[in-house]
């Protein structure tokens, strides 16, 4: 069964939808049922964040900015899962890695042996920076896009984060049947490699809207709560 992890105060229970399993959560703040949890008590910045009124957009257009977007580790499933769920919104999809190398015109790989991981980390934040005010979408920024110091605050308040959690392990047992180079795990130890960056990156990923736990599930279940989801937290902002 898929957990969810609420810690927005403003987002509303997703509304379930026709193909939805059952046990999409309806919940409101500060209920637990089917494993929604509502955090924004214990981090006041993040609740500050996320709320227009606190944050206003000046005259936003309305459709505009509402994007879904997914973290995680590598091997969560951000792409397989989001490019599913934009087709069932009926929304564009856009992987962050693969729109950064038809820009540069080389892979992930060969642009950190080339230019670094830094200067990688500069073409993510522009990316971002150039997607603000795009009509919604549903996003798939790389596994350390969240390490950019105040990127997810430029997706916010209309975009909403949503962390793809699975353990350090369930994500090697992953990445290691997928042709996809990661550069970052090309290490004597992957395994241990990947303990590292869940260490580094653990408290960011909680920085995220929703956590939906994605360990022992498939590929239609997560697909149903990012759609849900979605549907339920634009509803209101047209």
């Amino acid at each position: 069964m898929t957990g969810i992890s609420r810690t927005s105060t403003n987002a509303r229970a997703p509304s379930p939808v026709t193909d939805a399993p059952s046990d999409v959560p309806v919940a409101g703040e500060g209920t637990s049922r089917a494993g929604v949890r509502d955090n924004s008590a214990r981090n006041p910045a993040l609740n500050s964040a996320l709320n227009p009124a606190l944050n206003p957009v000046p005259n936003p257009p309305m459709t505009r900015g509402a994007h879904l977007v997914l973290v995680g580790l590598p091997g969560a499933g951000k792409t397989t899962v989001g490019r599913l769920a934009a087709r069932a919104l009926g929304r564009p999809f856009l992987d962050f890695d693969i729109e950064i190398e038809r820009r540069a015109g080389k892979s992930v790989a060969k642009l950190f042996a080339t230019e670094g991981e830094a200067a990688f980390r500069l073409r993510e934040i522009a990316l971002t920076r150039e997607l603000v005010a795009a009509p919604s979408m549903v996003l798939a920024p790389g596994g350390g896009w969240v390490t950019n110091p105040g990127v997810m605050s430029l997706f916010r308040p209309r975009g909403r984060i949503v962390h793809l959690r699975l353990s350090p392990k369930a994500a090697m047992r992953r990445v290691s049947r997928s042709r996809v180079v990661r550069p970052l795990l090309k290490t004597a130890d992957p395994l241990a490699t990947m303990n590292q960056i869940w260490a580094k990156r653990a408290e960011l990923y909680e920085m995220a809207d929703f956590t939906v736990d994605v360990e022992v599930v498939d590929s239609q279940q997560v697909v149903n709560q990012l759609v849900a989801l979605a549907r339920n937290l634009t509803s209101g902002l047209g």
